[in-house]
């Protein structure tokens, strides 16, 4: 009679244990999203702030008086609309010269199985983790070498390969959704590897390659280091590189026209980002290819 009255007053007093420690472990987890999420949200707030600010300067502050001032100051031919052509020029080509050659290069490691696929893989990754800098000293005396400074189609290539790695592993995981049935009912009406690559796999991986172009299309327009280096002419240097033209001698830095100067140069890359995404949907629509 002892132990049958004291199993439920022991299961009694579990369940109040557990909801306290939900509850604890909830809030831990909520505050350090919250400092995380303040961290995101204050350089933001700066920005916005700080663009309509005519005496704007490095601290968060709500503006005394609201002017388009800055803007006004920044969006000449010279400094905005001249560099943001170089940069949409460089991006574009880069994204696409990468969604040519990868797709052309995950091709076969999609299709093909060979020992040295894994090898190779592995080797792409590997050029993921090279950094640029580490290897730009031997591309500027080539570039010297080959008289190819200043030259924006060279530039182009050239960034496309830094970029180029992680290219091809995205496209490669991508082109695996693709069945492959779908080519070898192409082959059996007599269509080439080339003809069903152009008209059955890059059609239904359309997605997939929108995704691969924003990525390298973002990190090609935030790319400051290398047209710096290989660009020499300031007609041909993007809006990543003419953003230094804001920080004066001595520290002085004109704070509201580079906060102004900042935001029109993000507004292209989320126009584009929000035309891909709503153009490329949210999944493959392989299902009713299947069934026929």
């Amino acid at each position: 009679m002892t132990s049958l009255r004291r199993a439920p007053l022991l299961a009694g007093k579990r369940p109040t244990a557990v909801p306290g420690r939900r509850l604890r472990v909830r809030f831990a987890a909520n505050a350090a999203l919250a400092v995380i999420g303040l961290c995101f949200v204050l350089p933001l707030a700066w920005l916005l702030l700080a663009s309509v600010d005519p005496h704007a300067g490095y601290e968060t502050r709500w503006p005394q008086s609201a002017s388009p001032a800055n803007f006004a100051a920044v969006m000449t031919p010279g400094l905005l609309f001249h560099p943001l052509v170089n940069s949409f020029l460089l991006s574009a080509g880069t994204a696409v010269v990468n969604l040519a050659v990868a797709v052309l290069a995950a091709y076969p490691l999609s299709r093909y199985q060979s020992r040295f696929n894994k090898p190779f893989l592995y080797a792409i990754l590997f050029g993921t983790s090279l950094p640029v800098t580490a290897i730009m000293v031997p591309v500027y005396g080539l570039f010297v070498q080959l008289q190819l400074l200043d030259s924006m189609p060279a530039t182009i290539f050239f960034m496309a390969t830094t970029t180029l790695p992680m290219a091809i592993w995205m496209t490669k995981n991508f082109m695996d959704s693709v069945p492959l049935e779908l080519e070898e009912a192409a082959w059996m009406d007599g269509a080439s590897g080339l003809a069903t690559l152009r008209r059955i796999v890059v059609p239904l991986m359309r997605q997939g390659l929108g995704v691969v172009f924003i990525f390298v299309f973002i990190q090609a327009w935030g790319n400051f280091f290398v047209p710096f280096i290989l660009l020499l002419s300031t007609s041909k240097q993007p809006a990543a590189v003419s953003v230094f033209s804001f920080f004066g001698q001595h520290g002085a830095i004109a704070y509201g026209e580079l906060a102004a100067f900042s935001i029109l140069y993000s507004v292209p890359v989320l126009i584009l980002y929000t035309v891909v995404a709503k153009g490329s949907g949210s999944a493959f629509a392989l299902s009713g290819a299947m069934k026929g």
